[in-house]
């Protein structure tokens, strides 16, 4: 199983999540660190390569940007709720700039 690698201040957003998202979150990570497909998601190749989002829908819409595509670890790059039908610009930009930090 591979490590989980927090980016930036990405541990403490997820930790800011309501507790039965936060749940919900740590099962779907527990997936992709086994080498699985989280319940609910989708590619995010704005951010980089090989970047995808879990979706959670509980008390509210909350998304984890992560890439699992190293050998070493899964890299959470951003944590956050979605506010509106599209992710903001500014939450791209944020995964963006985590992801040139580890080298993508």
């Amino acid at each position: 199983m591979k490590p989980l690698k927090f980016i930036g201040s990405s541990l403490d957003d997820l930790r800011n999540f309501p507790d039965e998202a936060r749940r919900a979150a740590g099962f779907e990570l527990r997936a992709v660190q086994s080498g699985l497909s989280p319940g609910d998601w989708k590619p995010v190749p704005v951010v980089g390569s090989g970047a995808n989002e879990i979706r959670i829908h509980v008390l509210g819409e909350w998304r984890i940007i992560y890439v699992a595509k190293f050998s070493d670890a899964v890299y959470v790059l951003h944590s956050f709720k979605k506010k509106s039908r599209k992710t903001s610009r500014k939450d791209i930009e944020l995964a963006r700039q985590r992801y040139n930090q580890i080298g993508g």
